[in-house]
């Protein structure tokens, strides 16, 4: 299984919107609307993997493209949220 978040994120991307077709190539900056790998309700199907991976919850207002359209987005957000969560609790 993959340990980093990119490759999690990268891995679960292929396995369920290119149905396991890892030839395809996908860019970890790469819009995942602009190359068709992910439409809106695709969005929302990522959106609740994140959540249930990372143990994260996810606002309405931050499903936008500047957090969920590429992988490298995806990790940032990730990464940002599990940061304000442990600043939180500490």
């Amino acid at each position: 299984m993959p340990t980093s978040l990119a490759a999690r994120i990268r891995a679960f991307v292929i396995e369920t919107f290119l149905f396991g077709d890892a030839t395809t190539r996908l860019p970890e900056d790469g819009s995942f609307i602009e190359h068709g790998v992910i439409d809106s309700t695709g969005i929302l199907e990522l959106v609740a993997y994140v959540e249930d991976t990372f143990g994260i919850t996810v606002a309405d207002d931050e499903i936008l493209p500047s957090n969920f359209d590429s992988i490298a987005k995806v990790e940032a957000f990730v990464t940002r949220k599990k940061a304000a969560s442990a600043a939180q609790a500490a």
